[in-house]
């Protein structure tokens, strides 16, 4: 019978015992949330090489050109996307949009790489224009 007894306060150590873990997994990613600052310019890489980098400040839409097709990457409100692709599977366009420092959208296809950065874009304003570090 004293069994019985402990079964509750066994139920009540691992209910004390959960509840403070979701609260330590909330409190970390709260934390992580507030101090991850947004990015400050979009990186862009084909085939590994830095081609161009662009503010997120400044709203523009901008047609990549990869290894063997395109990638249209729109910035906007502060995010970047990529809204249209002719590559055969089109995931970069459902990765959806990024705007915090280390995120990025990458397109296998055309070896493209999109990646949020922290520092400030050094970029005239012509698509033409390589980024140098």
């Amino acid at each position: 019978m004293s069994g019985n007894k402990n079964a509750p306060k066994g139920i009540k150590r691992d209910i004390i015992l959960i509840m403070a873990l979701l609260l330590a997994g909330g409190l970390i990613a709260l934390c992580v949330r507030l101090f991850s600052g947004g990015g400050q310019k979009v990186e862009v890489r084909v085939d590994g090489r830095v081609t161009a980098a662009y503010s997120l400040n400044e709203e523009r839409t901008v047609t990549v050109s990869g290894v063997g097709g395109s990638n249209v990457l729109s910035i906007k409100n502060g995010e970047a996307c990529i809204i249209d692709a002719d590559c055969p599977d089109g995931l970069c366009m459902k990765t959806g949009a990024i705007k915090y420092t280390g995120q990025s959208i990458i397109c296998l296809p055309h070896r493209v790489v999109v990646e949020i950065t922290a520092g400030a874009a050094e970029h005239s304003g012509t698509d033409a224009d390589v980024y140098v570090k």
